[in-house]
């Protein structure tokens, strides 16, 4: 099976910045030239000068493209393209440029098809009349609403020997675009500027840089991350840049399940080595496991699968990681412990905190979930919100706060009390409203990342054998979150 190339999709309004844009796509191996997103789209204007192998795309927005003059005018803009020797011209699966596949015999031209609302109804058959086409190159563009999804594109490229480049569009279909040589496309798209590009779709250099796209092959070790929503995430750049750093031939990816036979069904067909889990999948990664540790015995709860032959192995990390920094910054054993929240991280968090002799006590909004929780771990109930003398350490287990929200899971005239300390599990933004709060009032404190980076650190050494080197995965955990910062203020 041939390796598959990347293709730089790359937009602008004007030719000038076109060309531009055309030229920095340095790690390309073609370039998608999207002459629908320009002002004065010319063929002539776009070839020029052009030092790697192009797609001349003009797509109507009838197709979810931007151009929005004539059928005529189109055809002419793409007839041009061929004329001056673009090396392929993207023409849709709808029969509006008949004339020019007619024309060329199917040669040079990248017949296209997508559905930007879910996957064809007769994908099998629809891509069987497109593969019989002549067309030179087929591609095959649905939106997935499971990870499943992916599988069914997978059928199409093992069994067709004309070229073919899937794509499954949408956070579950992340997984086509890396993985694009195992779905047995001939190229993937990236694109330069991504919030212009097809749902979903990563920027060169996450496909170069985070994911290592060319260095994925048959012997790639692959391994996730398991949630619903997952694009958030800053797992993936940890645990890529930890292999990385150790020169193991893995990759980590998001893996946006349905539920979690859609995970088991994708993970089986890719031959998944290890995942780590997260809400709302914790609790079904504990019923599934074959085996699991004393400690995800106690929680009920996994946050971490390892595949060992035929079995799933499973462990949870949650209670070292968040014990790991809070060991140093104070005493624990005798001290008074809050917990606000009633979910997955409260339990975890509670274990942890009554196994180093900590008296946990939850606050929750809801006292039902509470007194769950409160059942497994031996835990006590308080009011909402906690009186601020009660607690020597108080801990937010909630997502309250957590980017874009600039929210505190407590009231604003909360008063802290000088000298305890606040560990906010919330780790985007590194810096929380609730954070901020209690080191105004005097209050230690200790940060998601933390937590985040340790628990980490300890499934890639559960997962590899081998510690990660100092700072990898805190680092470009920053500079994720650094980036996606700069991102939201533009």
């Amino acid at each position: 099976m041939k390796p598959a190339k990347l293709c730089v999709t790359v937009t602008a309004d004007t030719m000038a910045e076109l060309r531009t844009r055309r030229d920095q796509a340095a790690d390309a191996d073609l370039v998608e030239l999207r002459l629908d997103t320009v002002k004065d789209p010319s063929a002539a204007a776009a070839l020029a000068g052009r030092k790697k192998p192009v797609i001349v795309t003009c797509r109507p927005k009838s197709e979810g493209g931007s151009f929005d003059g004539s059928e005529e005018e189109r055809r002419s803009i793409l007839s041009e393209a061929l004329a001056l020797g673009a090396e392929y011209v993207d023409l849709e699966w709808n029969g509006t440029c008949a004339d020019l596949m007619e024309r060329t015999g199917g040669r040079r031209v990248v017949l296209s098809h997508h559905n930007f609302t879910g996957m064809p109804s007769d994908l099998k058959g629809m891509a069987q009349a497109m593969l019989s086409s002549g067309a030179e190159i087929v591609k095959i563009a649905i939106t997935a609403q499971c990870l499943a999804d992916n599988l069914a594109l997978r059928e199409i490229g093992k069994n067709t020997r004309v070229p073919i480049s899937l794509i499954a569009m949408g956070e579950p279909g992340l997984a086509s675009r890396v993985l694009a040589t195992w779905m047995g496309s001939c190229w993937t798209y990236a694109g330069d500027r991504v919030a212009a590009g097809a749902p979903g779709q990563l920027s060169p250099l996450q496909m170069q840089d985070e994911y290592r796209f060319r260095r994925i092959g048959t012997r790639t070790a692959i391994y996730g991350v398991l949630g619903k929503p997952v694009s958030h995430s800053v797992s993936p750049v940890m645990h890529n840049a930890a292999f990385r750093a150790a020169h193991h031939d893995a990759v980590y990816i998001p893996l946006a399940a349905s539920d979690f036979e859609d995970f088991e069904a994708f993970a089986n067909s890719v031959g998944l080595a290890g995942v780590s889990v997260t809400a709302p999948f914790k609790v079904n990664a504990f019923e599934r496991a074959d085996e699991c540790d004393p400690v995800s015995r106690r929680i009920q709860s996994v946050n971490t699968l390892r595949r060992e032959g035929g079995k799933w192995l499973g462990c949870n990390t949650d209670v070292s990681g968040f014990l790991s920094p809070l060991e140093s910054a104070m005493r624990l054993r005798g001290a008074r412990a809050t917990i606000l929240g009633a979910g997955g991280a409260a339990r975890s968090v509670s274990v942890a905190l009554a196994s180093a002799g900590v008296k946990v006590t939850l606050a929750a909004r809801r006292k039902d979930q509470a007194q769950a929780v409160a059942a497994l771990t031996g835990a006590a109930i308080a009011q909402w919100p906690p009186d601020p003398s009660s607690w020597d350490l108080l801990v937010n287990a909630t997502p309250v706060g957590t980017a874009p929200s600039d929210a505190s899971p407590l009231p604003d005239n909360y008063l802290f009390h000088d000298g305890g300390l606040v560990y906010d599990l919330v780790y985007n933004p590194p810096l929380t409203k609730l954070l901020t709060a209690a080191a105004r009032a005097g209050c230690r404190t200790i940060g998601g990342l933390d937590m985040l980076v340790a628990q980490a650190q300890a499934q890639f050494e559960w997962w590899t054998g081998g510690r990660p080197a100092d700072r990898v995965m805190r680092d470009a955990a920053l500079a994720r979150l650094a980036a996606n910062g700069s991102e939201g203020k533009k």
